[in-house]
């Protein structure tokens, strides 16, 4: 259930055309949805402002259709995060208005438009980052954070990045995607006063580790204030940008 869809029916109570019975027991039944091999949360809307997003790795495209449908069937948009080109597929069947962006594997079906939450910048330090970068862009758009890419302005070459600080400044919250030595958000964190949100990626030759290095240095940042995520988490990104934003 969602927000507007409880004021509604709390609505129709107070107009009369919706009994007290009928409205608890709506309410009631809502909480979630029984699948067999999943309970999807219908009340994660309600409950903290979006729908349950969908983690498509390790899932069956069958199975990431269903989850899907439960949700649109109750109203809500739909989000899959990690999907592959069978998933889309699926989805696609299903809804024909489903969109997929294949770089970042992000799968949306948006009925319902999210009110504008803000504005995000989004800032890359090398096109290698992209998917990562891709991925964090899907899921705000989803949620009604619109955003501006600021693309391959990596420390390696600062004079691209101070080319563009006056634009990055002027979002309501900046991330920051990069991998390697994971230099960027700190840098990025000195320039400007809006919250700055850092996501580490595995991108980088083998002292990298599969981004342990980028998260590392990214948390010993010398910038204060500066969120981190988990390595190519993009969606964790979009996620805290979204709970700054909508208070």
């Amino acid at each position: 259930m969602t927000p507007d869809a409880l004021r509604a029916l709390l609505q129709a109570v107070v107009d009369g055309t919706v009994s007290v019975e009928d409205a608890l027991r709506r309410v009631t039944h809502a909480p979630y949805q029984e699948l067999g091999f999943a309970k999807v949360d219908t009340h994660r809307a309600l409950v903290q402002g979006a729908a349950e997003v969908i983690y498509g790795e390790g899932k069956r495209a069958d199975e990431v259709a269903r989850i899907a449908q439960a949700l649109l069937e109750r109203g809500q948009n739909v989000v899959v995060t990690r999907a592959d080109a069978a998933t889309a597929a699926a989805l696609c069947a299903l809804a024909p208005d489903a969109r997929y962006v294949e770089r970042g594997r992000v799968l949306s079906v948006v009925r319902t438009a999210p009110p504008r939450l803000g504005s995000a910048a989004l800032v890359c330090a090398g096109t290698s980052d992209l998917p990562v970068l891709e991925e964090c862009a899907a899921v705000c758009g989803a949620w009604g954070i619109e955003v501006e890419r600021f693309v391959d302005v990596g420390v390696a070459g600062l004079h691209r990045l101070l080319a563009v600080r006056e634009a990055i400044d002027a979002r309501d919250v900046v991330i920051v995607v990069a991998g390697m030595e994971g230099a960027l958000p700190s840098v990025v964190g000195g320039l400007t006063k809006k919250p700055v949100i850092a996501v580490p990626t595995s991108v980088g030759y083998g002292t990298n580790l599969g981004g342990l290095t980028t998260l590392f240095a990214m948390l010993s940042g010398c910038s204060s204030g500066v969120v981190v995520v988990n390595v190519d988490n993009g969606f964790g990104a979009a996620a805290a940008a979204r709970r700054m934003l909508a208070r």
